[in-house]
């Protein structure tokens, strides 16, 4: 596969266009990466994905593409090498399901946790807390949620573990840890020391500077 027959417009930080990075990592697919501004969008971006002019974008032979979860499955009924998503439909919808619950409960409360403060930080906190229960039963008996290897759910729900390390540290609170999480801890570990995952992550101290400005940029606003 040619290289200028893929590309992806992303954003070094964020964690969507992360997970496609990881998938075409994992197939072994060569790709052009495209370093958006999201402060100052380019025309390739606008013209690509005008609905909502946000990254990530999937271009294939000048195709596009976009939201995270929907490039994934493109990728995997294209590319069928080390698959994602498992054969059995009942398993793929699973696997969808989790996926999706990621993305609707988990981020939104990690993200409240994150950038509130007071009262509403306690309650987005708990809630955090409940959801990251909830995904960690999609675990049980297992290494990954794909089985033995990595699959769409450990791809779509990777990238947490970090984020919610470093968020934590920030604001004085573990969101996830070996005690009240043992599985998803355990799964954490696991999924980002694999080599290959490792590779596409951003550099620690930069990502950590990163949400440390993006903290305080929050805190500044919420008391203006």
């Amino acid at each position: 596969m040619a290289e200028d027959s893929v590309k992806l417009l992303g954003n070094w930080v964020s964690p969507y266009s992360l997970k496609v990075k990881w998938a075409l990592k994992l197939k072994g697919i060569q790709y052009q990466y495209v370093e958006e501004d999201l402060q100052n969008k380019s025309p390739m971006l606008l013209q690509y994905n005008p609905v909502y002019k946000k990254i990530p974008v999937l271009v294939h032979d000048d195709k596009p593409l976009a939201e995270s979860l929907i490039i994934l499955e493109y990728i995997d009924e294209v590319w069928k090498q080390n698959p994602l998503l498992p054969i059995d439909p009942y398993e793929r919808a699973k696997a969808r399901f989790w996926a999706k619950f990621v993305d609707d409960k988990c981020v939104p409360a990690l993200m409240a946790a994150f950038s509130k403060r007071g009262e509403e930080q306690v309650r987005a906190i708990k809630e955090a807390h409940e959801n990251l229960k909830i995904l960690e039963s999609g675990l049980e008996g297992k290494r990954f949620f794909g089985g033995e290897t990595i699959g769409f759910v450990d791809i779509a729900a990777g990238w947490i573990g970090r984020s919610a390390q470093m968020a934590g540290e920030i604001i004085g609170i573990k969101l996830i840890d070996a005690e009240t999480m043992p599985l998803l801890d355990s799964w954490f570990q696991d999924f980002l020391g694999i080599p290959l995952i490792k590779e596409c992550m951003p550099p620690q101290d930069k990502l950590l500077e990163h949400i440390k400005e993006l903290h305080t940029k929050n805190l500044t606003a919420a008391s203006t």
